[in-house]
């Protein structure tokens, strides 16, 4: 059995404790991971804090730092069949997805190690005829990164890919759900040839892991991907240290269809949308508004996809949906459904758990065109879950699409041209998707507002988040400075 450690200063040690990592397809554990404490996370940040001061990494050019970066690239990418089984066994992702995810990731590394030496700063036009003015984009330091079990490999690129070409360090806290394959990468880390203290990787708890990590007087920059609850407590944290954040929460994205989209390639995308990672994305599309008229055609060609789905162990690359990764997911969809049934909402396939071992929930459809007030319209379910409205006009659409306190993704399903560019312009989101669902590059910034939080990741503004502007005053004429005391 593999032990897996914390990676902290450029040395791989056990925690303060140990505790067990349950598999979602049983829900037994299957192993168990180190405990960071308090002790750890100083440790780390003290580390982080001086590799970024002192020692090799201040010292990098920027096309040295890009170096180190392709190489994890090409470490990543051999490793993908390793990393991909320890996530499939952590945290219940089917293994066709991690598989598939795991290998793109790298191109993340790779594009921002060819970033790094092109962040450039800028020279001024100032109005002073003796005065050269120019700008230096430089790191803000200690950056923790904080990112949850789903996607964790995807979502630790975005944050470490540009804040390392940026020339900051990092402290890494994964989830305590299913760290096992961010602990791996530590290997990689360690392998590309890193300095000790540029990355560490921890996983542990909130409150003696979390809390200690965003109020450590050392860290310059936050970066969470999360929940809203649980971004709140991170901004109420870097209160204590003044850090910037960058939030990246999930959300409650529209899926519109109009009347004369394609339904066949609308019918794929809101399954891929909605089911695939079962459900565990915050850019889900699990809100589907469909034109009226219809309606009833496109939730037939839904209900029979979803039930065709096959459910099975998440290692089987045959399997479409497997496990939830978490018993609490599984009851918070449970309850959220329950409230939306009360509330008038139907049921159109799926709903309740399936029986036997193990996290496993079924797509569900629920049609909540007669409960405008279910939870299921405003309440991310993070799980397989479809909440479903109808609408007759274009404005109507728009009106219920922005009827959300999040504002990270969205999709537009239409022929028409102009009324694509009409909702693209009127959907308020990070991200807007036209005829297609759930594209990503590491070219295309990335994030939203609102409950949705703020900052972008992916492209050159996630780069520039990790640096601050110094501005340099060169005086350039020889004659003294006049005494400012003497009347002339």
């Amino acid at each position: 059995m593999d032990r897996f450690q914390l990676y902290i200063d450029g040395v791989f040690e056990d925690g303060a404790a140990r505790f067990p990592s349950l598999d979602p397809a049983t829900g037994a554990a299957w192993t168990d991971m180190p405990e960071a404490r308090e002790d750890e996370v100083n440790r780390a940040v003290t580390a982080a804090h001086r590799a970024f001061i002192t020692g090799p990494w201040p010292k990098m050019t920027a096309t040295q730092r890009g170096k180190l970066l392709m190489k994890l690239a090409d470490l990543m990418a051999e490793a993908a069949p390793d990393l991909a089984r320890l996530e499939t066994r952590d945290t219940g992702k089917i293994i066709r997805e991690t598989t598939a995810q795991i290998t793109y990731v790298a191109d993340y590394y790779r594009y921002y190690a060819g970033l790094a030496d092109k962040i450039e700063g800028a020279h001024l036009p100032i109005d002073k005829p003796d005065m050269e003015v120019w700008l230096r984009r430089e790191p803000v330091g200690v950056v923790a990164s904080i990112v949850p079990w789903n996607s964790q490999l995807f979502l630790s690129a975005v944050k470490l890919g540009p804040a390392l070409a940026a020339g900051c360090t990092v402290v890494l806290k994964a989830s305590e759900d299913g760290p096992a394959p961010l602990l791996h990468f530590a290997r990689l880390i360690h392998a590309a040839g890193f300095p000790p203290g540029v990355v560490n990787i921890l996983t542990g708890f909130g409150a003696t892991c979390g809390q200690v990590l965003t109020t450590h007087p050392k860290v310059a920059h936050i970066a969470f991907t999360g929940g809203p609850g649980t971004a709140r407590a991170v901004v109420r944290n870097s209160a204590e240290n003044l850090a910037s954040t960058s939030l990246e929460l999930g959300g409650k994205s529209p899926f519109i269809v109009f009347d004369d989209a394609d339904l066949d390639s609308a019918a794929n995308a809101q399954v891929s949308g909605i089911f695939a990672a079962t459900g565990q994305s915050c850019v889900a599309g699990s809100r589907l508004l469909v034109q009226a008229g219809v309606k009833d055609a496109f939730l037939a060609k839904l209900k029979e996809k979803a039930e065709a789905i096959r459910i099975a162990a998440p290692d089987d690359m045959a399997t479409e949906v497997g496990p939830l990764c978490t018993a609490r997911q599984r009851d918070h969809i449970i309850a959220t459904i329950a409230a939306s049934q009360a509330k008038g909402a139907k049921v159109i396939t799926g709903g309740a758990p399936l029986p036997g071992a193990g996290f496993y929930f079924p797509p569900t459809i629920l049609d909540c065109s007669s409960a405008p007030e279910a939870p299921a319209l405003a309440e991310e379910f993070f799980g397989p879950v479809l909440a479903v409205e109808s609408f007759a006009t274009e404005e109507e659409a728009l009106e219920k699409a922005n009827a959300t306190a999040y504002g990270l993704a969205s999709g537009v399903f239409t022929r028409s041209l102009t009324r694509a560019h009409r909702m693209i312009r009127g959907i308020r989101a990070g991200v807007v998707w036209v005829n297609t669902y759930r594209a990503v590059s590491p070219i295309a910034p990335f994030g939203g507002h609102g409950l949705s939080g703020h900052g972008r990741e992916g492209g050159l503004a996630a780069a520039l988040d990790y640096t601050r502007t110094k501005t340099v005053w060169l005086r350039t004429s020889d004659d003294p400075i006049p005494d400012p005391f003497v009347m002339r």
